[in-house]
């Protein structure tokens, strides 16, 4: 075999699909820091703060709040692996590919799934949730995705939260695409278990997906009367690795340099100040729509319901969706996304998370597609 072999460095890219987000260089040069053993004393109490930090992104005092060493999926799976049992029934929100990601892991984990579901692209209707809820009054769950990033749509989660908590279910919050990017407030609203990833409105490298669960969600999995079906994802052998109040043990390898990723990550967040990152995020969608519609393209998803850091975008008749997208990338190395599922050919998604929530984003992107728009006689 020839040594040709050579080191690869790709392409600045902008950016603006569903994610992942583009990283500060700040957050890309906290990778670099020196590696240390995942039990070291300095890294317990580097662990420490991190939780910290994740519980001041959350709005939570919850003390089971960790990044768990894999991406969002990993998150999602954590939540229900942990928390359903064989034949319980989970009541779901489904409007779109995470609702129904979320119906999968119940299955799994050996769960009845009960889907409420709802036209992509539209709004979530709380008294639908509360029919269902009253229909299966042994419902243990109540799950729904908070920013559906196949379809931009919000839901609202103060209110579905409250539902849940009315009867007397554990309330589970997909809040990957919102964290960061939105309010988001764990305690004031009573969700029991939630789960985020790193690249999106966080502004971290994807790999990791912090996680939080409250007293009586951690104690709902101290009760268990069956195994948890996932030997890494089982919180009751995690907690005891990343509890910090009676010496840890080991029980996998942290992802450390990732780690410092997400620590300066949240720093920055902090320093930013939460509800200015929340505002910066929907001043910058203000200036994306009205650049949008500036070149006579619409939205899918009603105002009241549309997510700032995620815009779905309807292809206009007679355009070729893909061939925007590639004309986008390959002269402007700007980054769309394309529909999903019954959304395929239909919409672009075009984020505005974390640090691509800038008003240099909006100007490229403007130019970008007007140019590709009228490559295609628009």
């Amino acid at each position: 075999m020839s040594n040709t072999f050579r080191s690869l460095y790709p392409d600045q890219r902008l950016l603006m699909g569903p994610g992942p987000s583009n990283v500060h260089p700040r957050v890309l040069a906290a990778m670099a820091r020196p590696t240390v053993g995942h039990l070291d004393p300095w890294f317990s109490g580097f662990m420490e703060d991190l939780k910290e930090l994740l519980r001041m992104a959350f709005r939570t005092r919850n003390s089971l709040t960790f990044p768990v060493s894999a991406p969002g999926s990993a998150g999602m799976e954590t939540c229900f692996v942990n928390l359903v049992e064989p034949g319980d029934e989970v009541v779901m929100v489904v409007n779109g590919v995470f609702g129904n990601r979320m119906m999968e892991n119940v299955v799994n984990a050996g769960g009845r799934p009960v889907a409420v579901e709802f036209e992509w692209g539209a709004p979530v209707d709380p008294q639908k949730v509360d029919d269902a809820l009253k229909a299966h009054p042994d419902a243990k769950i109540l799950a729904f995705v908070h920013a559906e990033t196949s379809t931009g749509v919000r839901a609202d989660a103060a209110a579905l939260a409250e539902i849940g908590r009315r009867h007397d279910c554990l309330v589970v919050m997909d809040a990957v695409t919102s964290v960061g990017g939105i309010p988001v407030e764990v305690d004031a609203w009573g969700i029991d278990a939630v789960y985020t990833g790193t690249q999106k409105c966080l502004s971290c490298p994807p790999g990791l997906s912090p996680v939080s669960f409250s007293d009586r969600a951690a104690q709902a999995v101290r009760d268990r009367k069956t195994p948890v079906r996932s030997w890494f994802l089982d919180l009751n052998k995690v907690m005891a690795y990343w509890d910090g109040s009676g010496g840890r043990s080991y029980h996998h390898t942290a992802p450390v340099n990732a780690l410092y990723a997400l620590h300066e990550a949240l720093v920055m967040l902090s320093e930013e100040g939460l509800e200015n990152s929340w505002k910066r995020h929907a001043d910058i969608h203000l200036e994306l729509k009205a650049a949008l519609e500036g070149l006579g393209l619409e939205f899918l998803v009603p105002e009241e319901c549309r997510l700032p850091q995620l815009n779905a975008v309807r292809v206009p008749e007679g355009i070729n969706e893909a061939a925007v997208r590639s004309h986008v990338l390959n002269r402007y190395s700007l980054e769309i996304g394309a529909g999903l599922g019954s959304l395929a050919g239909k919409i672009w998604r075009v984020g505005l998370m974390g640090q691509t929530a800038q008003r240099s984003s909006v100007a490229l992107c403007l130019e970008a597609m007007k140019d590709a728009l009228a490559a295609q006689g628009r």
